[in-house]
């Protein structure tokens, strides 16, 4: 695992307090939570669809920090009006998150894959990926921006959402809605103490990508690595692994012409 940058001592750090999990039970947002616990967070939210899974991840926390406070709740991720209230309900004013400012982040960390042929043939399949993956944590974003006036807010795109490809262009649009939410969210905060900072990882060896070939999927421990330290430092874009950057660099950068003719 790569090395995480160590708490400073005498100057102020950007470790967060306060962590509030919107899909705490991915593999990458559940790994995340875990490595931002041992650098020393004293609390967790965890927000996701199912209680049982929240469970799980909560009750594994709690064995290996039992000074943290771990808490969960379940929530339609898709229930716009829910959407605003759960957002009140922990960086509100009066809450602890609102209490913890610059010590809150929160880790948007929801969707779903549906192999693109699958999609193609049934729009309703189309739809539950581009609601689920796009629309629904764009919606949390708006809401975490609205709402914190400090902090820090991550939330997961793609390098899918790069540039759209024959064999994954709905996923990827989905995750190029993040982008342009994140992209303009950035834009209006600039200059202020909330950072919002948009992280893409790669292939990753997680549960959503089971079916798909394993050869050069990064293991998840290595991206969430890689995420915390990104978003630790508030870094606008945060690819993970950061060798696709310059792939994706690359790619965007293929005339048109030529990339319709590639297979990939």
């Amino acid at each position: 695992m790569p090395a995480l940058p160590s708490r400073p001592g005498s100057k102020p750090s950007p470790w967060p307090t306060d962590l509030v999990v919107i899909g705490a039970t991915s593999a990458i947002a559940s790994d995340c939570t875990r490595l931002w616990l041992e650098g020393g967070a004293s609390s967790a939210l965890l927000i996701g669809r199912d209680q049982v899974g929240l469970d799980r991840v909560a009750t594994d926390l709690r064995v290996r920090f039992p000074a943290a406070r771990i808490e969960t709740s379940a929530r339609d991720l898709l229930d716009v009006q829910g959407i605003g209230e759960a957002v009140s309900a922990f960086a509100g004013a009066g809450t602890p998150g609102a209490a913890a400012g610059a010590g809150l982040t929160v880790l948007i960390a929801h969707g779903s894959m549906t192999e693109q042929a699958e999609s193609q043939a049934d729009l309703a399949k189309a739809a539950a990926v581009l609601q689920v993956t796009g629309v629904s944590p764009s919606l949390w974003l708006e809401a975490a921006v609205d709402t914190m006036t400090a902090g820090t807010i991550a939330v997961l795109g793609s390098v899918a959402g790069d540039r759209g490809r024959r064999k994954n262009y709905i996923y990827g649009a989905s995750k190029g809605l993040i982008e342009r939410m994140a992209e303009g969210l950035q834009h209006r905060t600039a200059g202020s103490p909330l950072r919002v900072v948009l992280v893409k990882p790669g292939p990753t060896a997680t549960p959503m990508t089971a079916g798909l070939p394993q050869k050069g999927l990064a293991p998840v421990s290595a991206v969430a690595a890689e995420i915390v330290a990104g978003v630790n430092a508030g870094r606008p874009v945060v690819y993970a692994p950061a060798k696709w950057l310059l792939i994706m660099a690359v790619v965007r950068s293929i005339p048109r012409v030529v990339f319709n003719r590639l297979d990939f």
